[in-house]
């Protein structure tokens, strides 16, 4: 089984192939490709990738390229985890919101909105070369933001294009080991868009445990999210919100986080990965693979940092899990073995506050057709409006880049909910336009 990924010099393409290491199952991927615009990214990557396959058992075969017809041609499955304007964008998005007093995050807020417009005309290209050179393929997007790409990827390659994400992955198996529960073993009820979600029901022997964790305050603090949103608030709620609502529900803290800190979460990766590619690209630094376990490590410690007030759970460490949701995906489609997972699909008739096509991020039963959504509990009035309202910016940002509409992309940056005023998105667009090339299609 061959599997082209698409950003294959990025920082974490080695979690991806450590997994694949692992899989000595029949049918595994036995070939890997590599695609980059960015030739001494692949070369250090493909470093890494070497050194863990030592000693491994059969490992896949690894190339790399910087053509992306060459990649696609073939293909079973294609990753996409592309990251256009590089980390460099990301420091930049983050930057000219929070000097507009609005939050930069890069999925959320206007950060995450001027990622979108310049991701999302390169997403439909690789959806519309995927269509005509692999149209047999499955494509797996982990581009951020994941849920409009994979909305925007869809309307080319209908439901062959499923998104992933680590986030309620990792919410799930954290409140299922605060409840002493196998996370393995468990039945999560969540709902919502990417980054915009909520877990309801956390299942075991036929019995919700949420309302049990809910009601114990040590076991809440036991946890990131417990200690991010507080006990109160989680009991107001009734549920375990995704880790990016605390950007909505406590945003004055959020940006005067981001304000008071000497630099951003983008510009701090956009250092340590000078570091790490720098070394690995040329082998001054000896083992590629400990410098990028050692870059990994300290990424992952760090992550949230601006919002935790405790050091992040060990067990935490291990990546998030992307990963494996990956290969489990894509082995219960090659081999029609059926899967559970919290995927971003086509809505269908699965919340109905949304359309048929409107990607969300719900738990899927996974098979050789596909991925298929299971419809949930209705959500409470305060997620729905939350949940229309930002797939409202997301439909405008991916009409700005279909139509190359500056009108389009204003409202997708005026009606995000963390931007409070016309006037100030006005000013974001142009300063993002100013700065980056890739949104000159504007107009």
């Amino acid at each position: 089984m061959r599997l082209t990924i698409l950003g294959g010099g990025g920082f974490r393409v080695p979690l991806v192939h450590q997994a694949l290491l692992g899989d000595h199952r029949p049918g595994r991927v036995t070939d890997v490709v590599l695609h980059d615009v960015a030739a001494d990214r692949l070369a250090a990557i493909r470093r890494v990738l070497a050194e863990q396959a030592e000693g491994a058992a059969d490992p896949p075969r690894v190339s790399a390229t910087t053509g992306l017809d060459e990649a696609l041609r073939g293909a079973d499955f294609v990753f996409s985890a592309m990251r256009v304007g590089g980390m460099a964008g990301r420091a930049a998005d983050e930057r000219i919101a929070l000097d507009e007093g609005v939050l930069g995050q890069e999925t959320v807020g206007a950060g995450g909105v001027s990622y979108a417009l310049r991701t999302l005309p390169v997403a439909i290209h690789v959806a519309r070369r995927v269509a005509a050179l692999a149209p047999r393929a499955w494509v797996i997007n982990f581009t951020n933001p994941a849920g409009t790409v994979t909305e925007a990827m869809a309307a080319h390659l209908g439901d062959r294009v499923i998104g992933i994400c680590d986030s309620p992955v990792g919410l799930g198996r954290r409140a299922a080991r605060a409840l002493g529960l196998d996370p393995a073993a468990v039945r999560l009820d969540y709902a919502g868009l990417n980054h915009l979600g909520w877990l309801r029901g956390v299942y075991a022997g036929g019995t919700d445990h949420l309302p049990r964790l809910l009601a114990d305050a040590r076991a809440l603090a036991s946890f990131e999210e417990g200690r991010l949103f507080g006990a109160d608030w989680l009991r107001a709620l009734g549920a375990l919100p995704n880790e990016y609502l605390h950007h909505y529900y406590f945003t004055r803290e959020a940006v005067a986080a981001g304000r008071a800190g000497a630099r951003t979460r983008g510009a701090y990766l956009l250092e340590q990965q000078r570091h790490f590619y720098a070394a690995a690209g040329t082998g001054s630094g000896g083992s590629a693979l400990a410098a990028w376990e050692r870059a990994r490590l300290e990424r992952e410690r760090t992550y949230g940092a601006e919002s935790r007030t405790t050091p992040r759970d060990a067990a935490d460490l291990d990546g998030g899990g992307y990963e494996h949701v990956a290969l489990a995906l894509m082995h219960a489609i090659a081999h029609d073995e059926p899967a559970t997972l919290i995927l971003n699909v086509r809505n269908r008739a699965t919340l109905g506050i949304l359309d048929p096509g409107a990607v969300v991020e719900v738990p899927c039963t996974v098979d050789a057709t596909g991925a298929h959504p299971t419809r949930p509990d209705p959500l409470p009035d305060h997620a729905a409006g939350l949940v229309c309202a930002v797939k409202a910016v997301e439909r405008s940002a991916i009409e700005a880049a279909v139509t190359g509409s500056r009108t389009a992309a204003l409202k997708a940056v005026a009606l995000h909910p963390l931007v409070d005023s016309v006037t100030v998105a006005r000013r974001l667009l142009d300063a993002y336009t100013r700065h980056h090339p890739q949104l000159a299609y504007l107009t």
